[in-house]
């Protein structure tokens, strides 16, 4: 699967999606340039500071904040996932701590494999998944993971407008 098809996949599959691409021109960060956010955002009403991906894909290395994937590979990217914690307990046990900066979570896994579901080497602590060009079969394992991701996003949306 490349970046495009599970941008397909989940514009068609999911409602209400927001798909922010960074770029220069949508006034990014550089360090979000080409990378692509999901937010549950039906009525397209939260300002950036308000938005909250769901999942993303992400293309290059952040510094020394996340290096663990090697993203800086030719044609590397990385789908991340928010998983409620007890999904994620069952794929891969207990949540480590979250890393020193500059380091992965300590799970004993290589980051930098590709087409196997990870921990988020960063975000693990807060229930999230990745996996780096995930071939055809193993998008397949992924898509109730995404489906659960987007349903708790869902919920959060009513929970912030239940109380405006």
């Amino acid at each position: 699967m490349d970046q495009t098809a599970i941008t397909q996949y989940i514009s068609d599959t999911f409602d209400g999606v927001a798909i922010v691409v960074g770029s220069r021109d949508a006034g990014s960060p550089e360090i979000a340039w080409g990378d692509t956010f999901f937010i549950y955002d039906p009525g397209r009403q939260f300002p950036p500071a308000g938005q909250f991906p769901f999942a993303t894909i992400v293309t290059k290395d952040y510094g020394a904040f996340d290096r663990a994937s090697q993203l800086d590979r030719a044609g590397v990217f990385r789908l991340n996932i928010g998983v409620t914690k007890e999904t994620y307990c069952a794929l891969f046990g207990a949540q480590p701590s979250y890393p020193p900066e500059g380091h992965a979570v300590e799970t004993g896994h290589d980051f930098a494999v590709l087409d196997q579901l990870l921990p988020h080497p960063v975000y693990a602590s807060m229930s999230w998944v990745c996996v780096l060009n995930p071939s055809v079969a193993t998008f397949r394992t992924v898509q109730p993971l995404l489906a659960e991701a987007y349903q708790l996003a869902v919920t959060r949306y009513a929970k912030r407008e239940a109380r405006r």
